[in-house]
């Protein structure tokens, strides 16, 4: 699993950039915010999430771990891809979107181009459990105190990918949480100390 690219952007093409990391390009998608103010010859580092189908492999990259995170938690929603998930956060601020489900405001989704009324209102229904108690924030520093959850759902979401159950992936994640001082952790050291607990490859069991 790619988690993290460092490179130089060598091409951009709307949402889609080639990032160059040690003489190799990876095609890379971010939301369009991001896009727009990203440069040829600028040296960049994203946050990434690899999605992998039978015929395509896409990474998704992102410039804080809050969005990465809720890139995640959009995708467990029913109905919401990564393409949906990657127009909200094309769209909304990550203060938006934590200020759009703690007051049930689902027509900020209907807004997003592709959301429509059944999507965004379980959108906000799904996130909801996420969000409802942590205070509301806007998109300064305060929006940071939503990372917990957001790591959480990504790398249970990476487990997953790597061939755990998803009862499996939330059960390593929650030893994992258990047995750490009670401090912020970033997603690759909880995928790390999940990855520990859960053991070796022969204890995974098939996903149904």
């Amino acid at each position: 699993m790619i988690a993290s690219l460092r490179g130089l952007v060598a091409d951009i093409a709307g949402p889609d950039v080639v990032l160059e990391v040690q003489g190799i390009g990876y095609l890379v998608t971010v939301p369009d915010r991001s896009a727009l103010h990203l440069s040829l010859g600028e040296e960049v580092h994203l946050h990434t999430s690899m999605v992998v189908r039978d015929d395509h492999v896409s990474i998704f990259g992102f410039e804080s771990r809050e969005e990465l995170g809720l890139f995640a938690l959009l995708r467990s929603v029913t109905g919401v891809g990564p393409k949906m998930a990657l127009a909200v956060l094309g769209h909304m601020t990550p203060g938006a979107i934590h200020e759009a489900v703690v007051s049930e405001n689902d027509a900020a989704f209907r807004a997003v181009s592709g959301v429509g009324a059944k999507t965004a209102k379980l959108i906000v229904l799904s996130l909801q459990g996420a969000f409802d108690h942590v205070p509301r924030s806007t998109d300064s520093a305060s929006a940071g105190s939503a990372v917990p959850e957001m790591v959480k759902a990504s790398v249970i979401q990476a487990l997953v990918g790597l061939g755990w159950s998803e009862k499996l992936a939330k059960t390593g994640v929650e030893q994992a949480l258990e047995q750490r001082p009670a401090e912020p952790v970033d997603a690759s050291t909880l995928l790390r100390e999940a990855l520990s607990i859960l053991g070796p490859q022969t204890n995974r069991e098939p996903r149904r």
